[in-house]
């Protein structure tokens, strides 16, 4: 038997190392689109480990992502797309696969949104990178410290909500943060914050308004008898708790739970709903649709 040889590879093969890209666009919706975008991904050795879409015959709209692995860089990649998002007006952006999303989390009291965003980032593979905490009190310093994370109180009252803010305005800078989340955060964003971070700010609030409103809403949900608690994460906007919906869920109840049990179910599923919204944000799976968003689960 003669010796075992291997085949050359072809002279024109690549030997750098490849990348996975995540590409996140909408358009216009028109014959095309798929075509010219795996198309041009193909010509540059890119191989598509992923792709989703959808029309949106409401808003007349295209939603596409799309991952995919190829050995070309940033740079040749954005060359050979500009021409493509042009022809057909997108909005577009492109990422490294699961690159962490700087992040700054923003809290009051409440403990469990922060505590599982960190310890998700942390064990889990949330692809964010927590580069600071902020807090109108000090409750929670602790926490932060505990992982490693920059703490910066911030307080709020009626005559430093402006001040707050700048500062808050400077960390975003200083830090080049992409994505703010209100963990819980007990303050009221003013309009001009939201237009200046719009599309980069995350909120989790329970499900009861707006029918149980002010303090104490478990206790309120509790003596009205309700049979769900549920969770809201979304964009936020101006319009207070109003944003494009990121996620929802709900937990069921009934007549044998007290007010602590509504509150314990209500913080685990706010923090479950958070951790979902944010990760969806991170890996470039969400999408706005007017006052809507498109999910790529």
């Amino acid at each position: 038997m003669g010796p075992v040889t291997t085949p050359a590879a072809p002279a024109d093969a690549r030997t750098e190392p490849a990348t996975e890209w995540v590409l996140a666009l909408s358009c216009p919706d028109r014959p095309g689109i798929v075509h010219a975008v795996a198309g041009t991904l193909a010509e540059h050795d890119g191989n598509i480990t992923e792709s989703q879409q959808f029309g949106d015959p409401a808003s007349g709209l295209f939603f596409m992502r799309v991952q995919v692995e190829t050995t070309a860089d940033r740079s040749e990649l954005e060359a050979a797309l500009a021409p493509v998002a042009e022809r057909f007006s997108m909005t577009w952006s492109l990422d490294v696969v699961g690159r962490p999303m700087r992040t700054l989390v923003l809290v009051s009291r409440a403990a469990h949104c922060l505590v599982d965003l960190l310890y998700r980032e942390r064990y889990q593979g949330m692809p964010i990178d927590v580069v600071g905490v902020v807090g109108n009190h000090r409750d929670l310093e602790d926490l932060a410290a505990f992982y490693g994370k920059p703490f910066h109180h911030v307080p709020v009252t009626a005559g430093t909500k402006a001040a707050a803010e700048d500062r808050l305005r400077e960390l975003v800078a200083e830090l080049d943060v992409e994505l703010v989340v209100l963990a819980r955060y007990m303050q009221i964003l003013s309009d001009e914050l939201c237009r200046d971070l719009e599309g980069r700010v995350i909120n989790i609030h329970h499900s009861f308004l707006p029918s149980f409103k002010g303090a104490r809403p478990y206790a309120q949900a509790h003596d009205r008898g309700v049979k769900l608690i549920g969770a809201t994460s979304h964009y936020v906007t101006g319009d207070l708790d109003e944003g494009p919906i990121i996620e929802q869920d709900v937990e069921r109840v009934d007549h044998s739970r007290a007010v602590a049990d509504l509150v314990a179910l209500g913080e685990d599923v706010e923090r479950r709903t958070l951790a979902r919204a944010v990760r969806w944000h991170a890996e470039h799976r969400v999408l706005l649709d007017g006052h809507r968003t498109v999910v790529f689960r």
